[in-house]
């Protein structure tokens, strides 16, 4: 059964024996859905936080470029980048070319200046937001950005996400440990010091099928096999 915000918070209310109308219990309501969202995003690799966005240009003989923000925020993660040829044209109507990733000292000793600038083949991270390529650039070349992101949280006015809707029952489990832990110092279950742990072991239960689930989304479950390995199975 999918949650909605309303239908969320009434659960984690009845589960902790307290009234979710009270001040306490409020303070607490933001942190705790952080704390479920952040952990669940950095712990499984979800199809659904990744995504595209080819809205900026690589600049004329500059090696540097910062990455876009989405409309759900920042990157969190880059996992690979193509240059749109010909210069100028969107990704929706070019051709992609995939730059391969390297480390900033081989950038820096291989094009450590606009000399000989082409199309690039190579990034670089710099930090979180920006990158450098090589060779320099020699053309306004739309750049492609793939990576992950943070959704919108939970909250009344973005009454469910993907979590509510498909992984309600971990989300429940994760938001327990963190609410666990607030009742160890205020509320009806002060003197179960085991709470915490307990759903900490009903998380890792959840989270272990959750997983599978993601990766066969992804073709890279256990029972998924490679064209390759059809075509060529190995010899017995």
């Amino acid at each position: 059964m999918s949650l909605t915000y309303t239908s969320y918070v009434s659960q984690i209310a009845n589960i902790m024996a307290v009234k979710s109308d009270t001040e306490q219990f409020q303070t607490m309501l933001p942190g705790m859905i952080d704390y479920a969202e952040q952990r669940i995003y950095r712990e499984l690799d979800l199809l659904n936080t990744v995504v595209r966005d080819s809205t900026l240009t690589l600049t004329t003989g500059s090696r540097n470029f910062t990455l876009p923000v989405t409309t759900n925020g920042p990157f969190v993660t880059v996992q690979g980048i193509n240059v749109i040829t010909p210069s100028g044209t969107t990704a929706e109507v070019g051709t992609r070319n995939a730059l391969q990733i390297v480390v900033r000292d081989f950038l820096d000793t291989v094009w450590n200046s606009n000399y000989g600038a082409a199309l690039p083949k190579y990034f670089a991270m710099i930090d979180q937001f920006n990158i450098i390529v090589g060779p320099w650039p020699n053309a306004n070349y739309y750049a492609e950005v793939i990576g992950t992101i943070r959704p919108n949280a939970l909250s009344p006015t973005n009454t469910s996400t993907f979590l509510t809707l498909y992984l309600p029952d971990l989300f429940i489990a994760a938001s327990m440990i963190f609410a666990s832990g607030y009742q160890r110092d205020f509320g009806s279950q002060a003197d179960n010091p085991a709470q915490s742990q307990s759903w900490e072991a009903q998380y890792e239960k959840l989270f272990a099928s959750a997983n599978g689930e993601a990766l066969r989304k992804k073709f890279a479950g256990p029972g998924w096999t490679s064209l390759s390995s059809v075509a060529n199975p190995p010899n017995r």
